[in-house]
């Protein structure tokens, strides 16, 4: 059975329905969202995260399109390209919108009508699952076969399709997840989804990955990434950098995952760090957590330095974190 997070985005005839992954799994309650400002909005209120935005934004276009489809083509285009800056604003550390915004918008373009933006986001949806698929192969390739895995904050289709390719070779996997505060993404949303996939799964708090890494018992250090840049730093989910620098302490190897290196950032200069509202830290699945007399900061995503990681898996294979370019030899971009 397919986890219910490689599933948690549809386009329904009256809107985009979104799982809401902050009561996943408690609660399987799944948002209407009617039009892109709704998609935009559950985007970043955090209704979805990991890849759920990326498919988010591919059907919340959709239905931009269907309200422009009696406007002269320019006109059509002309908003249709507002409501894809709008989407790519919710969350602009990760270029993953941009990916999606961009395959939409070319089939848009190609064919000079907006009713092709449905085909364009099935476009977009079927390349995000067959890239997955390919960088879940790649990673299972360097895992033993009996395998303890730490990771941080990692869910949905990287996950899925690493395990499953490592079933697939007949590997047993084990896997320390940290809990990933503050909305625990890790303790909610990743250990659930290897749950469902049959996997031993233990969970710790985010204080304890250097303790576990010290202790022997990991083979690997696992994470996606939201962004990787051509000079090889990876910016993922705050607290990844710990764990990468805890990991090379302790000869661990860091495999960080992502599609494709972004030929747009040749440098960390080039990557906008999200911060959130501190005030987020100072609660839990919506209860206090701390004094409010306290400040909160909260920087979303943090940046691991090349010495600090083993390979970039993606989906044209592994690549050391110096070497990025040669993801693009021999393509025109």
């Amino acid at each position: 059975m397919e986890p219910v997070l490689a599933d948690s985005v549809r386009l329904t005839d009256d809107g985009v329905l979104i799982l809401d992954r902050r009561e996943f799994p408690f609660e399987r309650n799944w948002v209407l969202c009617r039009t892109v400002e709704d998609v935009a909005k559950a985007i970043e209120d955090m209704v979805t995260q990991s890849s759920g935005p990326y498919f988010a934004v591919l059907y919340g276009l959709v239905l931009k399109a269907r309200t422009l489809e009696h406007l002269p083509f320019d006109e059509a285009r002309a908003q249709l390209g507002h409501a894809a800056a709008l989407l790519e604003n919710t969350r602009r550390t990760n270029n993953a919108l941009r990916k999606a915004t961009a395959v939409v918008l070319a089939a848009v373009d190609a064919a000079q009508d907006v009713t092709q933006a449905l085909q364009g986001a099935r476009t977009g949806d079927e390349r995000y699952r067959g890239k997955s698929r390919a960088l879940g192969e790649h990673t299972a390739n360097l895992l033993p076969d009996e395998a303890t895995v730490l990771t941080h904050c990692w869910a949905d289709l990287y996950l899925t399709e690493t395990v499953k390719a490592a079933q697939r070779q007949g590997k047993r996997l084990r896997f320390f997840c940290t809990e990933t505060r503050p909305y625990l993404q890790g303790a909610r949303l990743t250990a659930e989804t290897l749950i469902e996939m049959g996997v031993d799964t233990t969970l710790i708090t985010d204080g304890m990955g250097a303790a576990v890494l010290q202790s022997g018992e990991v083979d690997a250090l696992v994470t996606a990434a939201d962004r990787v840049t051509m000079d090889g730093h990876v910016v993922n989910k705050v607290g990844t950098l710990g764990l990468a620098v805890a990991a090379h302490a302790f000869g661990v190897p860091f495999h960080a995952q992502v599609q494709a290196p972004d030929h747009l950032a040749p440098t960390t200069e080039h990557v906008e760090i999200e911060y959130r509202d501190g005030a987020e830290v100072l609660r839990v699945l919506g209860r206090p957590s701390a004094t409010p007399r306290a400040k909160g900061l909260y920087p979303a995503f943090d940046v691991t330095p090349p010495r600090f990681v083993t390979d970039v898996v993606t989906d044209r294979g592994v690549f050391g974190a110096g070497e990025l370019d040669k993801y693009y030899e021999g393509e025109q971009r």
